[in-house]
């Protein structure tokens, strides 16, 4: 009989840095092959795979807090199996990472609520039929420009694009991005620089 797969509940083993929150994540994605086609960029071939969001109507990548007994790595890997139901071999390579605050704790004032996240590569080798939170999440594989335009926040697109650029070497064409109609928090999105993060500017919506 096959092991039943559980998702972690509770914040006993969560992981701080100054009282903010330590998230890991990951976009997973595939190169699909046409059958009996092997020609074509990498860009027309590669996918990523988006979840939907409890009580909400958008698209997100998984992602949740790092805890005390795992590795980031492990952890974005964690995330990927419970909210998506997927396996695979991850990048040590960041996407980047960024701060925000949970939408509970978002009219706070203080570093109440505050978050940091880590996005990571996620090449998907296994889909399970069923996964810990399939009853909240479900999955859907777009190719990078669908994708692109289903992204509610900046940082997505941001973490999008240097995916495709990972992967393809090309960044994602600039679409016309999708009208936000809820107010959101602003955070600032940093890329790794060697073993430094350097914030580069971008406000992103949370």
């Amino acid at each position: 009989m096959a092991a039943v797969l559980r998702a972690r509940t509770g914040r006993e083993l969560q992981r701080y840095d100054n009282q903010i929150r330590l998230v890991a994540g990951c976009i997973p994605y595939r190169l699909k092959q046409a059958a009996g086609n092997q020609s074509g960029d990498l860009m027309s071939k590669l996918e990523v795979l988006m979840i939907t969001s409890p009580n909400r109507h958008d698209l997100v990548f998984p992602k949740g807090g790092w805890e005390n007994d795992e590795t980031i790595n492990e952890a974005a890997c964690r995330e990927a199996l419970e909210e998506a139901g997927v396996r695979g071999v991850i990048h040590e390579t960041l996407l980047g990472v960024w701060e925000f605050k949970s939408k509970s704790k978002e009219k706070l004032c203080g570093q109440e609520g505050a978050c940091r996240g880590f996005m990571f590569p996620l090449e998907v080798t296994e889909e399970l039929e069923s996964w810990p939170e399939q009853a909240t999440h479900d999955r859907k594989w777009l190719n990078v420009c669908e994708a692109w335009k289903l992204c509610r926040y900046d940082w997505m697109r941001e973490a999008l694009n240097s995916l495709s650029t990972l992967i393809a070497g090309k960044p994602v064409r600039p679409l016309a991005l999708p009208d936000v109609s809820e107010p959101a928090t602003i955070f600032s999105l940093r890329r790794s620089s060697g073993t430094e993060l350097v914030d580069n500017g971008i406000n992103a919506f949370c």
